[in-house]
């Protein structure tokens, strides 16, 4: 006889409360949930938080979600962004704005794998458009570049530039008219005329400005050198502190010459932007570009974690700046607690996109992408009669390339529907990484049930869905999962999740939590119907 042990008793309680319907307030598939009240934001499509209140101010952040390391191009009237994609292919994706508040993504750039991508460069130099992209695997980091003669593409397949152990591209081009890359570090090396293949040897070119010893930092890291030319002057605007670890790391600084090759002199009111208190409402700021608004007023960019929310991942912020009479760049924004006025000059334009999918067009890289892909990883994939089908991969989240899907609010809503071919495992997750995720699963006539990152096989279940519509609720990092076999009632899973825990400072690796859709074991799951909503705040 098996002992008593309080997993036991757990285990008879809750797969015993799973075969029953439990009472919800949301009693059906397609019925409304009561939406939590949160006047902060605005609310955009399908309720996700939207920055631009409608009344000449916005609030931060300018687009909702894990979009780190932030790099900004102003085109003539045009502002494109693109952010770090990591390990979600196809990545890089592109966003336009006109007036820097609203942004709407063009679509991925990137996709091939090359690795995780990590702080890219977007730029643009004699009518052609580039972007450096770093990549960093267990065989060490490399720096690519991609180019297009039209931002939306398309894009040549990665260029690497065999610089070995670097990161944090910047892109610049020098009083002589040559190009270079700044590094981490900081240190530069020159480019061709072409942008495509280095020039000269990896070299240091500065000594880093070093904040007081007894600030509460998470390492120096000096880091995301990015240059802009005003005036006479070359600005280098740089991070230093480390992005994650302690909310009071991150930070901005600023250096300039009046020459690409030096001397720097370092501002003297550094840093320009740096989370002070756990009390502010955005931590860890840090890794910013300078660029000039629509009407001719200056910004800057950069990423931040939510207070609260690490979860949501490291978000992109905009903030004003002035410069001072002897030229240098000082912050307006206080610690963005408040509502800002919108840039003068600009024009308001499309907010965010619809996460929801019938699956009757391919959004791969636009809101789709596979964990941790092989180079082949879209081949899993096909597009038929208003579904998507995923051939099935490993055996559970953690090794079947997952496709994830980045979210932005601190409470939402997701509903699918899956069928499974034989052999076949198909579910539902809230998905950081390979070692920290939650959701539920169905082939074979079982309920698989995950938390912590792996199977929780006490739990594991005979039950007949197939198909099965299942959803997840997230509100504020409490979790609720529910199933539907007959499409018309819901079933609530026995186990609620908080999941506050899945950021970088838990897992390492700067992700954020994500929903993802899941093909394992053998044969094929067929995905329908994929609804998503914010549920306020």
């Amino acid at each position: 006889m098996e002992p008593t042990t309080r997993r036991n008793a757990l285990k008879a309680t809750l797969v015993g409360a799973a075969a029953t319907v439990l009472p919800t307030a949301d009693a059906a598939p397609k019925g409304k949930a009561a939406p939590i009240t949160n006047p902060q934001w605005a609310s955009g499509v399908e309720g996700q938080r939207k920055a631009d209140l409608g009344n000449g101010s916005y609030r931060n952040p300018i687009v909702p979600g894990d979009h780190p390391d932030p790099t900004v191009l102003k085109d003539g009237d045009d502002y494109y962004m693109t952010f770090s994609s990591f390990q979600a292919y196809p990545g890089v994706v592109i966003w336009h704005s006109k007036d820097l508040v609203n942004w709407t993504p063009i679509g991925p750039a990137l996709k091939k794998p090359i690795g995780a991508v990590w702080a890219t460069d977007i730029a643009k130099h004699n009518g052609r458009y580039y972007i450096y992209i770093p990549a960093v695997t267990d065989a060490g980091n490399a720096i690519y570049v991609i180019h297009a003669d039209n931002i939306r593409g398309p894009w040549s397949d990665p260029i690497d530039l065999k610089i070995s152990d670097c990161i944090d591209p910047g892109h610049a081009v020098g009083e002589d008219g040559k190009r270079y890359l700044f590094l981490n570090g900081v240190r530069r090396i020159r480019l061709t005329d072409d942008g495509l293949t280095t020039d000269g040897p990896l070299e240091q070119v500065y000594k880093p400005w070093e904040y007081p010893k007894d600030w509460v930092v998470e390492m120096f890291a000096p880091e995301g050198p990015k240059i802009l030319r005003r005036g006479e002057w070359f600005y280098m605007i740089a991070a230093v502190g480390g992005t994650s670890g302690p909310p009071t790391s991150h930070m901005v600084t600023v250096a300039r010459s009046k020459s690409i090759h030096g001397p720097w002199e370092n501002c003297p009111h550094n840093p320009i932007v740096h989370t002070q208190s756990t009390d502010e409402p955005w931590w860890s700021r840090g890794h910013a570009t300078i660029v000039e608004g629509p009407g001719g007023d200056w910004w800057m960019i950069y990423h931040g974690y939510e207070n609260g929310y690490r979860t949501l991942g490291r978000q992109p912020l905009l903030e004003p700046i002035e410069w001072t009479k002897d030229g240098w760049p000082r912050a307006k924004g206080g610690i963005l607690a408040t509502p800002l006025a919108k840039p003068k000059g600009g024009r308001t334009s499309t907010a965010g996109f619809a996460l929801s999918d019938d699956f009757s067009t391919n959004k791969l890289g636009m809101q789709w992408g596979f964990y941790a892909p092989a180079a082949d990883e879209t081949e899993r994939a096909r597009y038929e009669n208003g579904s998507l089908i995923v051939r099935a991969k490993g055996s559970s989240p953690a090794d079947c390339s997952p496709l994830t899907c980045v979210v932005g609010d601190h409470s939402y809503e997701a509903t699918v529907t899956l069928e499974m071919t034989e052999g076949a495992q198909g579910g539902l997750a809230l998905f950081y990484d390979h070692r920290g995720f939650v959701g539920i699963g169905f082939g074979d006539g079982k309920m698989f049930t995950y938390n912590n990152g792996q199977e929780q096989a006490w739990m594991r279940q005979p039950l007949a869905a197939n198909p099965v519509r299942i959803k997840v609720t997230n509100r504020e990092n409490i979790v609720t999962f529910h199933y539907s076999i007959d499409g018309k009632t819901w079933i609530q899973h026995p186990w609620q999740m908080e999941v506050s825990g899945y950021h970088h400072n838990v897992f390492n690796g700067f992700m954020s939590l994500r929903i993802a859709l899941f093909s394992a074991g053998k044969g094929e799951v067929r995905t329908r119907d994929f609804t998503y909503r914010g549920l306020g705040g």
